[in-house]
């Protein structure tokens, strides 16, 4: 009997102790989200764009779909300027600029890639000093985040487009090696070799596996392949956003806690937001509703331009086939094959090694345009 009532203790016992661990890690675990919610909140930075451009501006969608406004910033303050090298100065362009168009479904994505050096009309902008600086019909595109900052880029991209940027997103050189480098690096394949002294970037020809800072070499890469044109680079940037969301989906992020923290708190750490994005909750949120796109789901183009009469280093866009993009994506249509016909070659893979511009214009932004690498 002694026995008995000797081994159900026993059993009772080790319940006892099983259950205070699990309620143990429960809390523990509780804990840890919670703690990872208020640091990644603390991480973001964001812009208040409705404030800034208040009513007058595109209609917002209400079909579902929505548009985002992406840019990479070109500054080489903090730790850009060691990874970016060139001048050092205070100042930031929007170097890299991309119109995400959701479907209605939420089951894919159009990308729209402007060249910077596109001429565009610039509305009138706030500057950080908040003088205005008055309207020009000629400026080109990314000058707009140099001169009003992400407001001023947004007010910029829907005037261009006459779609509503429901959300912004930037990073700069740091953030994107960084991210890079959280996931695990990326895997990219060249058929030739790339050699660009100003990037630093030295690939043979093959598949490589780089890490961020190559990454980084190789989405700013222009000199060393093709004709040296930037629509060569726009061809190298979407090649890897590509690689990137294969990265991204091979990972198994949800799986792994501690994979999952690294990349969270380095891409919080990264990113300027809309204010509307700027919390775990809305970027969660926003996941969310593109968990379904993966990299065969995105439909990747460059916004058809021609060389500009008045300055054959600066491109304008090309009529009617910008329209017609511009004019699908607002009725939430398939990208028209009319702009798909003049779409460059990506100078890593195309059998000519080089990044073709579409009839009637220039090597859009060519080495004399830039003024930065």
């Amino acid at each position: 009997m002694a026995d008995h009532r000797t081994g159900r203790s026993s059993r009772s016992r080790a319940l006892r102790i099983a259950a205070c661990g699990l309620v143990a890690l429960v809390v523990l675990g509780a804990g840890a989200a919670g703690y990872a919610y208020w640091k990644f909140n603390g991480n973001l930075k964001s812009v208040d764009i409705d404030a800034s451009l208040g009513t007058a501006r595109p209609p917002a969608a209400t079909d579902g779909s929505f548009n985002l406004l992406v840019l990479g910033s070109d500054s080489r303050a903090g730790g850009n300027g060691a990874l970016a090298g060139g001048d050092t100065t205070d100042t930031a362009r929007s170097d890299t600029a991309m119109v995400v168009h959701v479907n209605q479904a939420h089951t894919g994505a159009q990308v729209v890639s402007i060249p910077r050096d596109t001429l565009v009309a610039r509305p009138a902008c706030t500057d950080a000093a908040g003088r205005t600086v008055p309207a020009v019909q000629r400026a080109m595109f990314n000058s707009a985040y140099e001169t009003g900052g992400a407001a001023c880029a947004v007010k910029t991209a829907e005037q261009l487009t006459g779609l509503r940027m429901n959300h912004y997103v930037e990073i700069d050189f740091s953030g994107f090696a960084h991210v890079v480098d959280s996931i695990g690096g990326v895997t990219v394949t060249t058929t030739v070799a790339i050699h660009d002294k100003d990037s630093g970037l030295d690939l043979a020809a093959g598949t490589h596996h780089l890490d961020g800072a190559a990454a980084l070499a190789f989405v700013r890469t222009r000199h060393g392949i093709g004709n040296g044109s930037d629509l060569g680079r726009i061809e190298l940037q979407k090649q890897m956003l590509k690689s990137v969301l294969q990265q991204v989906g091979s990972i198994g992020l949800l799986s792994n806690p501690v994979k999952l923290w690294s990349v969270g708190d380095t891409l919080t750490s990264s990113i300027t937001t809309d204010s509307d994005l700027a919390s775990v909750n809305s970027l969660v949120g926003l996941a969310q509703s593109l968990k379904d796109i993966g990299p065969e789901e995105l439909s990747m183009v460059t916004l058809p331009v021609a060389t500009a009469p008045s300055d054959p280093n600066r491109v304008v866009s090309q009529q009617p086939q910008a329209g017609q993009l511009w004019t699908a994506l607002r009725g939430d249509q398939a990208i028209p094959q009319a702009v798909l016909a003049v779409q460059p070659g990506n100078p890593a893979t195309s059998p000519s090694g080089a990044a073709t511009p579409p009839s009637g214009a220039s090597a859009a932004s060519s080495p004399a345009a830039a003024v930065r690498h």
